[in-house]
């Protein structure tokens, strides 16, 4: 196992497989003027299995699959079942946005997959549309429903939005009563490809708390895992549990143990950095498996103590969007 230069180990890579997406979510990326990279841009999947493989030498045993939207890649279930199939690599989980998930169930049981997160902001079909800018909400809705009677391990991801949603939180809280779901409300952060959309974050993990409370006053705490990124709570009685990700707050930083690697081969040590390096250049150089682990190791000597000094560090302010860097 490796460790940062802040005694954290590395032990989770977020893995972007493209840049496309089927929806248009204003928080993610503009409705209009997206610019998609050119295949040739993209990482191949060849290149993306010897990097994971690579990685889980050095102890990355957990990979998470993000675009943009995966499903929207050709052959995106047989590039599953491979990565699936690297030693090492112990968990194998996905994000998406639900759309084109359904088809694919049975193949996610069958190589092991156990936990989905689920995009869902709201469960107004309306206020839907006005989010995601696009006419999805019943098949969205479906897959939700899909995936917990097969058993997965379900975490549906809100982002709460000032002025979009925040009438949304209680209806989705309601759903953990019935159902064995996770529902995470996460702080809207500015990877919208157009920086802040607030001059202040009105809508924090604190004033998403509270606003359960005012509902649930016997909210409980739950004991959170090792390296969760979301503070966990139950409602007395209910199947589910509610998680609340502080992700422009960054007041997980001190146990992060993951790593993105966007779709253009980007590595990002830290959400909020630019990018340390490309391993899309370093491998079509010609780069040797012992050379690449060992470019790991000296960058991840190298990482922020958190977002706030990753922010700092960078080269530009940020602009990029969320469907670019990997959900």
């Amino acid at each position: 196992m490796i460790y940062d230069n802040h005694g954290r180990p590395i032990t989770y890579l977020r893995l972007a497989v493209t840049d496309r997406c089927n929806l248009r979510c204003f928080y993610c990326m503009p409705e209009v003027g997206v610019k998609y990279l050119h295949k040739s841009k993209l990482l191949t999947y060849e290149e993306m299995l010897r990097t994971v493989s690579v990685l889980s030498e050095l102890g990355v045993s957990k990979v998470r699959i993000t675009g943009g939207e995966p499903f929207v890649r050709h052959n995106m279930i047989d590039f599953m079942y491979q990565l699936s199939e690297i030693e090492g690599i112990t968990e194998l989980n996905i994000t998406t946005n639900g759309i084109l998930t359904g088809q694919y169930i049975r193949q996610m049981k069958e190589m092991g997959i156990r936990s989905v997160n689920l995009s869902l902001d709201t469960l107004d079909k309306k206020r839907f549309f006005e989010i995601a800018r696009r006419d999805e909400f019943d098949k969205v809705y479906e897959t939700l429903f899909q995936l917990l009677d097969a058993g997965f391990e379900v975490k549906v991801n809100a982002v709460v939005m000032d002025g979009q949603n925040t009438q949304d939180i209680i209806p989705l809280t309601e759903l953990t009563k019935d159902h064995k779901v996770s529902i995470r409300f996460i702080e809207e952060m500015p990877f919208n490809g157009e920086g802040s959309h607030y001059p202040k974050l009105n809508w924090n993990s604190t004033r998403i708390l509270a606003e359960i409370r005012s509902k649930y006053p016997d909210l409980q705490k739950l004991v959170d895992a090792p390296n969760s990124t979301s503070y966990n709570y139950q409602i007395p009685n209910y199947q589910g549990n509610i998680g609340i990700i502080a992700a422009f707050s960054r007041t997980f930083c001190g146990t992060c143990n993951r790593i993105r690697l966007t779709a253009t081969g980007d590595l990002k040590t830290c959400l909020y950095d630019d990018g340390v390096l490309n391993i899309r250049d370093l491998l079509r150089n010609g780069i040797s498996d012992e050379e690449l682990k060992n470019t790991f190791i000296n960058v991840f000597k190298q990482r922020p103590k958190d977002g706030f000094e990753a922010e700092r560090n960078r080269k530009s302010i940020i602009t990029e969007s969320m469907t670019t860097i990997g959900g």
